[in-house]
């Protein structure tokens, strides 16, 4: 989709108006998909605008850029992305209300006796891989036994995440991440990028995540963060 022109807050406007224009005509209704700001890469002032300009959840791939710019925020959803290391679960589960995505039990039982030493109740999404070009995510036929068992280590599994493919058949991958989420459950479907959320949404997605689209493109890296 084309970027969207004006400020912070006038991006934010648009796309919700967007997001529910298409949801509607999937035969959903307004507000059922939520916008994951992702932040990467921007500024704390830039996730604060967002913040005021309606949207409740916040993202971020990298843990020490979270912790430099995700401290004291307004009320908000705090949600990593990425592959979760085991040597970082505790400081993942410390920082984030929601990890996306667990993609293998490792990762689940160590961000689960993490949050469990916090006191903390740790919201996870499963990552089902769904693209040939993907290194991660579980296989879609994996995923409920995943869930079950993180559940049982007391973790809130509350649905399912997924990256399309760059190319190739993408509806067929969102159906694929659709039919994972209906055997795994919960009330979450992160499904969908800048590139391809609408027809993440006509696959039911209840969540779509976006970047560039809300901040503009991102500033050079001057150094890998992890």
């Amino acid at each position: 989709m084309p970027l969207v022109t004006g400020s912070v807050a006038e991006r934010v406007a648009s796309l919700r108006e967007r997001v529910d224009e298409v949801a509607v005509a999937a035969g959903r209704e307004r507000g059922s998909v939520a916008i994951l700001a992702v932040t990467k890469g921007q500024p704390r002032e830039a996730v604060i605008e967002a913040l005021e300009a309606g949207l409740e959840d916040v993202a971020e791939n990298y843990l020490q850029e979270a912790r430099a710019k995700y401290v004291d925020l307004p009320l908000s959803a705090k949600h990593f992305l990425g592959h979760v290391q085991r040597n970082k679960a505790t400081a993942i589960a410390a920082l984030f209300d929601v990890v996306q995505g667990v993609d293998r039990l490792d990762a689940g039982l160590a961000l689960a006796r993490a949050a469990r030493d916090a006191g903390r109740r740790l919201r996870v999404l499963i990552q089902v891989n769904v693209s040939p070009t993907e290194r991660f995510g579980a296989k879609p036929a994996d995923a409920p036994a995943l869930a079950a068992r993180l559940r049982d280590e007391g973790l809130a599994v509350e649905g399912v995440m997924a990256i399309g493919p760059l190319g190739g058949d993408v509806d067929a991958a969102f159906g694929a991440a659709r039919a994972a989420y209906d055997r795994v459950g919960g009330p979450t479907l992160s499904l969908g990028m800048s590139g391809d959320w609408e027809q993440a949404v006509r696959h039911g997605s209840t969540m779509v995540r976006l970047g560039t689209a809300i901040f503009g493109p991102r500033p050079p890296r001057e150094r890998s963060l992890a």
